[in-house]
């Protein structure tokens, strides 16, 4: 497994390089963290890294990752060496640009919108009002499921999807006469 703060300074990093870096808050971390680890889990069926992720009352957030740039609050985050990033296997990196091809262009502000839409965060709130604190674990098989969707949700949206499946369908048709 991965460290998480390794994983948030491979985000920072990618931001720092888009050029996108004044957007890349402790907020923002934290969902691209949730996500991360979401999709981890549904490809290899085990997490990315060990640390918990808790449903606090503006989405998910990694205790360990939050805490190390609380400091910063919604400012934005100081790039990080690239040594930290060394750590990281090719496989993981490939996964982590991914998630941050996907959902890196979002703002911090839509991203805990979109988590507070989906049934992880939701499931471990229990029906708390917004406003209340909480730091009930979201669960890792809740957190996979939503990664197999959101999978399925980022194939489809890829330009290649419709003329493959397009084909695909022409294919078996042809089968079936």
């Amino acid at each position: 497994m991965i460290d998480c703060l390794n994983v948030a300074r491979y985000f920072i990093v990618r931001a720092y390089e888009d050029g996108i870096e004044a957007e890349m808050t402790n907020m923002k971390v934290q969902k691209l963290l949730y996500y991360a680890q979401s999709l981890h889990l549904a490809l290899y069926n085990q997490p990315l890294f060990e640390a918990e992720i808790q449903a606090w009352r503006y989405g998910p957030v990694c205790p360990p990752a939050y805490t190390f740039y609380s400091d910063f609050e919604a400012k934005q985050l100081p790039i990080p060496s690239q040594e930290s990033l060394i750590d990281i296997p090719a496989d993981r990196k490939e996964l982590l640009e991914e998630v941050w091809e996907y959902f890196g262009g979002y703002h911090a502000y839509r991203l805990s919108d979109m988590t507070h839409g989906e049934f992880p965060w939701k499931k471990a709130r229990k029906g708390l009002p917004p406003e209340a604190r909480s730091t009930e674990p979201i669960l890792l098989n809740d957190m996979k499921a939503l990664g197999y969707q959101k999978l399925d949700l980022i194939e489809r949206e890829n330009p290649a999807y419709e003329p493959v499946m397009t084909e695909v369908l022409k294919d078996t048709l042809k089968l079936d006469l």
